[in-house]
């Protein structure tokens, strides 16, 4: 991929180690471009990409819970991410689930892509579009649909 990309880079609790197995598995790919995390993911795969001798450009924000879902969002709004990444875990109450759901809604409006598992993590990090200057995604329309 020639283009440079602003990724977003979330994880919960629960889902940290698969997060940084992910990155690991894809450093070579996102060491071209700049990862920005929230604060104790960012921090884990700091970690692990020194181990691995694995050069990263990585910003990392306050920890979700302390505002960095939110700071993440407040960049999708002024077109400051590319690509979000956030493994979620859906199987435990997040004490911060407003700020969790203002990221992923702001993704939708801003057509920012999002992926919330490996699999839609690896389609979207190996996807062709990137560097397809042909395509340009559409502005998300919001308007009653009338049939004629």
């Amino acid at each position: 991929m020639k283009k440079k990309l602003r990724i977003a880079i979330v994880a919960h609790d629960q889902r940290k180690a698969d997060m940084v197995d992910w990155t690991l598995y894809n450093a070579d790919t996102l060491s071209k471009h700049f990862l920005i995390c929230t604060g104790t993911t960012g921090g884990l795969i700091k970690s692990a990409f020194e181990e691995k001798g694995v050069n990263a450009e990585i910003l990392c924000l306050n920890s979700g819970p302390m505002g960095g879902d939110a700071e993440i969002a407040a960049m999708v709004v002024r077109h400051e991410i590319n690509l979000a990444i956030f493994l979620i875990d859906d199987l435990s109450p997040q004490p911060h689930e407003a700020d969790i759901l203002m990221l992923l809604r702001q993704c939708r409006i801003h057509n920012v892509p999002i992926a919330c598992n490996r699999y839609s993590a690896d389609l979207m990090i190996t996807s062709t579009l990137w560097d397809n200057y042909d395509y340009v995604p559409l502005i998300p329309k919001y308007e009653n649909f009338i049939r004629k």
